[in-house]
């Protein structure tokens, strides 16, 4: 068994059992599916988010190794990962309870209980009508070098996400007083996967996925080439390894027409 409890939690539970105390949590229910409940919930006044696995089965998890897919048994990958991201200095979930027991893959019983971070906004909202009323230059700069930022940061720790959109990027509001210095915390860890070094397919994956998810916004040819300067630490676009590019903006605009039933609005990088 492995149990990680914050101070306050710790507090509030006392002596009781922490995963009778999961499953007493009551709240609006974000997902409720495959194993996993996800809700909102209150503990002492206070608001959070809690991930429970009660193990998924082995019938669901050869489903998943039968399509190529890993399959998600616990919260192991984003306590983890949420860890490990925090240390790096990347704005993250911030874990208030963490726990796991038994040893059987498809009956495992986990739960990750993680700060509500409610004074945010998506910046796939955020960003929704910017190609009706762009942002200033500047704070369109900050934001694009701030994922990029975040992203070599994660794939140079040997983390990928497999969840990589701007969807899972939340915008602190009160960061907004300066447009130039905005604050994002990465969320929905749950698929990542920890390695020594990432893989480049997995690189690929993320990044055409944040890129896919960021199309309809207005982004420019230039705005994707300082993402991609920022992520290689290349001061010249002349020393780029042009073929990781190219599969990523291949597999990004490959993404956009399987879901949208259309090209995308992005031309070609090369």
């Amino acid at each position: 068994m492995e149990l990680y409890l914050r101070g306050d939690i710790e507090q509030a539970w006392g002596d009781s059992d922490p995963f009778q105390e999961v499953e007493k949590l009551q709240g609006d229910i974000y997902r409720n599916k495959e194993g996993r409940v996800t809700l909102q919930t209150q503990i002492n006044g206070k608001s959070f988010f809690v991930k429970i696995h009660r193990g998924i089965g082995w019938k669901e998890i050869f489903k998943n190794l039968l399509q190529l897919r890993l399959p998600i048994i616990g919260a192991s990958n984003e306590f983890a990962a949420a860890e490990k991201l925090a240390a790096l200095g990347v704005d993250t979930l911030t874990t208030a309870a963490f726990g796991k027991k038994g040893i059987n893959p498809a009956k495992q019983h986990s739960f990750i209980l993680t700060d509500d971070l409610s004074n945010t906004i998506s910046l796939e909202d955020y960003c929704a009508d910017w190609k009706n009323n762009p942002p200033s230059f500047a704070h369109k700069k900050a934001l694009i070098a701030l994922l990029a930022k975040v992203s070599r940061i994660m794939h140079g720790a040997g983390i990928n996400h497999r969840d990589y959109y701007i969807c899972h990027f939340l915008l602190e509001k009160n960061s907004l007083a300066d447009l130039s210095s905005p604050q994002c915390y990465l969320i929905d860890l749950h698929r990542a996967q920890l390695r020594k070094k990432t893989p480049q397919r997995w690189a690929i994956k993320d990044i055409a996925g944040l890129y896919f998810s960021a199309m309809d916004i207005g982004l420019t040819k230039r705005d994707c080439l300082r993402f991609i300067k920022i992520y290689s630490g290349q001061a010249s676009l002349k020393n780029l390894n042009v073929s990781f590019w190219r599969a990523v903006n291949d597999k990004a605009l490959a993404l956009y027409q399987k879901d949208h039933g259309q090209p995308s609005p992005c031309e070609k990088w090369w």
